[in-house]
């Protein structure tokens, strides 16, 4: 498993019974994991005493406790970037601390290309990717469907000092937009791409990952540069093995392209045990 060990602003305290108890730049919060299956002793303190506790509601979705009042948002740094942390509505924060193992990646691959390099970032949310390609000297094209979370990557690359980068901020649908570019004869040299498990379509249609992501890495070969650099994907479907993501991008990529094939979990060590919590998948091509 590769894990984000490097955070200083973040932290997992503990984990038990369907639940995470973190820390963000200070602020002590629990919230829903679902695979977090084992009923392990809550020695901590905090499980306590926490800032804000997210409860799921019996009938779906839930609603956030807070012991205080806290600041709308706030920020957290990793290394030369910064971000605006903020409790939604669906126990979400607007960052996922495991795709820090991931920018690390990113970035190193862009500084050491020893060329110039346009970045593709799909259902970009609120532009971790981005910031770290842009920071490490890329082109970036931020697409997602959601004008909020563009904002919120805006907000987060005027945090982290990057606002005179060169990134396109694009409100668009991810599949309707690569159409576009490919019409418009646009190349990149490294596709990045978070989709969805689950949602719906332009048109209402039932969008379900593993039914889509063979057709959708298809469709973005037609934007790649005649030198790719990598093309990485994140899963968070427990249907869709890394394994299996390794395989598409391998039938999709190798011949054409050469290169070769990574795949694992991305997962954040955790304090009281000293273990690692699993977080999701990565698998990536790269030349």
């Amino acid at each position: 498993m590769r894990v984000a060990e490097n955070w200083n602003d973040y932290k997992i305290i503990d984990t038990s019974d369907q639940e995470k108890l973190e820390v963000w730049g200070g602020v002590s919060l629990i919230r829903p994991d679902p695979q977090i299956i084992w009923k392990t002793p809550k020695k901590s303190p905090l499980w306590e005493k926490a800032d804000g506790h997210y409860h799921r509601s019996s009938s779906g979705g839930g609603k956030w406790e807070f012991r205080k009042k806290l600041e709308n948002s706030w920020n957290i740094s990793y290394k030369n970037l910064t971000f605006n942390i903020r409790p939604t509505g669906f126990k979400h924060t607007g960052l996922f601390p495991e795709q820090a193992v991931n920018w690390d990646y990113m970035s190193d691959k862009i500084r050491n290309a020893g060329r110039e390099i346009n970045v593709l970032n799909l259902f970009a949310y609120t532009g971790g990717a981005t910031l770290a390609c842009a920071e490490a000297g890329a082109n970036v094209c931020h697409v997602d469907a959601s004008k909020g979370m563009v904002q919120w990557a805006r907000e987060n690359a005027a945090a982290s000092g990057l606002s005179d980068k060169p990134v396109r901020w694009i409100v668009d649908d991810c599949e309707k937009f690569i159409g576009r570019e490919i019409r418009r004869g646009r190349k990149y040299d490294a596709v990045i791409m978070d989709p969805p498990s689950y949602g719906r379509g332009p048109g209402g249609e039932i969008w379900k990952l593993e039914n889509c992501i063979y057709d959708l890495v298809e469709l973005c070969r037609g934007v790649l540069s005649d030198n790719p650099l990598f093309f990485l994907i994140n899963s968070y479907t427990t249907g869709l093995s890394p394994s299996v993501m390794g395989y598409i991008l391998g039938s999709a990529m190798t011949e054409k392209f050469g290169g070769s094939v990574m795949f694992d979990e991305i997962g954040l060590p955790v304090q009281s045990s000293g273990m690692v919590l699993p977080c999701g998948s990565t698998a990536i091509w790269q030349k």
